[in-house]
């Protein structure tokens, strides 16, 4: 019986926990802080831990499901730590009572001093699922980040490098940390520079395209086939063909007259093969005699066999021979139908006109071009003429003279990269005016950034201009001034900058020159927050800045 006991001690258990189970339960192993100090009633007498599924045994003392079977299994005749008593398992039973208790208790969330929750201990595992400072690892995946739940959001959509983000060229959505992998590799949209170094940047998918117009690209000369051996760029094959002319135009003459060689030789060659067919027409005409004298003989001659035999000789001759006349005849006429040369002169006749033409336009060209240089001249002067008068034009339009200025900012991608680059730093706005007589104003815009915002920011600067009525209007200006970037959503999220004219800086004096020194926010705007796409800055590659002049005291003249 007594090896029996742990077989009935297990089902005993077993029995009782399915006979009345409960959803509720706690990790024992667990650094529980309890609200209050965890009474000596509610451990176990043998790990003295908080009990977890208590039974008790016959002796009054509780203990863990565990630590009972753990007490059978390390003792034959297992005996109560605390009173020495033996442990009788028919004894022991669930207490349920005392397990609703512990479950009852309140705990600390393990996440304490950020989570200040006070929770049930049966509820403890349900409030670390939904603990908002509690560790969890991210759901994307490849990242092996722990990030507390109230965080996971904004790292699954800001901070994560393994997010998808959309490709800016193909639109498509490829994980953050390959995103540069995927420009360079896969999307045929990314803008790649020509290989032949023609300046032009274009789309991957379209590189086979542009290298048969690509102006850099080495192609043979057109005349190559009359001997003419230079590669040229195409872009300079033009100045080639004009350069080479009278180079081109020996060589076709040197190739016609070894084309004449040729045709001479070919005839004297049918020549010798109508000399040889003619002597083959004698030869049948030879044999053809023969064999009538042959025949006038047979009737004459007693000897019949030896002439029919002669006779059959002659005859094979005479067909070997007919059948090689046929051939020659067949060969001549082929050669004759080969040597239909008539067409082939008639283009050499029109390539000899056509050069004799060329030389004579060729003096007229020089004439021309002279003539077309001074042309050009005076194009050159009128379109110039244009472009400024056009400027001003548009500058007169666009003119405010309320003392604000909305200003366009269109294809901000390329103007960035011309600034990245250094090739165009800055840009200036049209003039704007606080009155029809008043100060002359502009804004000035680095959109890689000036001084402490270069590379991270737009550098956003007010600038005094010179103006025609500078000599009524009072000095130094003083006026207030706010720099606005607007929001194009209709929220009016509009990013703010205000400053007053210190009158004591040489940005504000009377312009001496064509404008004064630039003042205003080299860090306006981080370009983080200018080109994040959840904003809405820039719409269709354009942005909108506004700055407006404070009127307020100002005399209109």
């Amino acid at each position: 019986m007594a090896c029996d006991e742990p077989t009935a001690l297990s089902g005993i258990l077993m029995r009782q926990n399915s006979s009345s189970a409960i959803s509720l339960d706690f990790q024992p192993d667990a650094d529980y802080r309890f609200v209050e100090a965890l009474e000596d009633r509610y451990k176990c007498a043998y790990c003295h831990l908080v009990l977890r599924n208590p039974h008790q045994t016959g002796c009054g003392h509780r203990f863990c499901q565990q630590c009972i079977l753990s007490l059978r299994e390390l003792n034959t005749v297992p005996t109560c730590p605390v009173d020495k008593e033996t442990i009788k398992m028919h004894e022991v039973f669930k207490d349920n009572c005392c397990k609703r208790e512990v479950l009852n208790l309140h705990v600390f969330c393990k996440n304490i001093p950020n989570c200040n929750s006070k929770i049930m201990l049966g509820r403890y595992q349900e409030h670390l699922q939904q603990c908002l400072f509690e560790s969890v690892p991210c759901t994307n995946d490849g990242c092996c980040d722990q990030i507390l739940r109230k965080d996971l959001e904004e790292h699954l959509s800001q901070h994560c490098k393994f997010r998808e983000e959309m490709c800016q060229y193909c639109n498509k959505y490829v994980v953050l940390v390959n995103i540069k992998n995927h420009e360079k590799n896969d999307c045929p949209d990314y803008p790649v520079p020509c290989l032949h170094n023609c300046s032009q940047i274009i789309l991957k998918k379209e590189t086979e395209k542009h290298h048969a117009v690509c102006p850099e690209v080495e192609v043979d000369c057109p005349y190559r086939q009359y001997g003419c051996l230079v590669k040229v760029k195409r872009g300079k094959l033009a100045e080639h063909e004009n350069g080479a002319l009278r180079e081109h135009i020996l060589q076709i003459l040197d190739k016609n007259s070894q084309l004449e060689e040729q045709i001479s030789d070919l005839y004297k060659s049918l020549e010798c093969k109508e000399i040889k067919i003619q002597q083959l027409a004698e030869a049948i005409k030879k044999c053809e005699k023969e064999l009538r004298q042959f025949t006038q003989l047979l009737g004459k001659n007693s000897n019949l066999m030896v002439s029919t035999q002669a006779l059959a000789n002659h005859l094979d001759k005479s067909a070997r021979l007919e059948s090689q006349v046929k051939q020659l005849i067949q060969m001549a006429n082929q050669q004759q139908s080969k040597l239909d040369l008539q067409p082939l002169f008639d283009m050499i006749e029109n390539v000899k006109q056509k050069i004799a033409l060329m030389e004579t336009y060729d003096q007229r060209l020089v004439v021309l071009e002279g003539q077309s240089s001074k042309h050009d001249l005076q194009i050159n002067i009128h379109k110039a003429q244009l472009n400024k008068n056009e400027e001003r034009f548009k500058l007169l339009e666009g003119t405010c003279y309320n003392g604000k200025l909305i200003w366009k900012i269109t294809d901000y991608k390329m103007k960035k990269k011309e600034a990245v680059e250094g090739r165009v730093l800055s840009i200036f706005s049209q003039p704007f005016y606080t009155s029809r007589c008043g100060y002359r104003l502009c804004a000035r815009a680095y959109l890689n950034g000036d001084g402490s915002g270069k590379g991270t920011h737009v550098s956003l600067y007010f600038v005094v201009m010179r103006g025609e009525f500078d000599s009524l209007l009072l000095w130094p200006f003083k006026q207030k001034v706010t720099l606005m970037l607007l929001d194009q959503s209709g929220k009016k999220n509009h990013i703010v900058e205000v400053f007053r004219a210190d009158p004591n800086s040489s940005s504000f004096k009377r312009p001496d020159g064509e404008m004064n020194i630039a003042s205003g926010c080299p860090r306006f705007v981080p370009h983080a927050v200018l080109e994040n796409t959840k904003n809405t800055y820039i719409r269709d590659d354009t942005l909108f800045l506004k700055v407006v002049v404070d009127l307020t005291d100002l005399e209109e003249l």
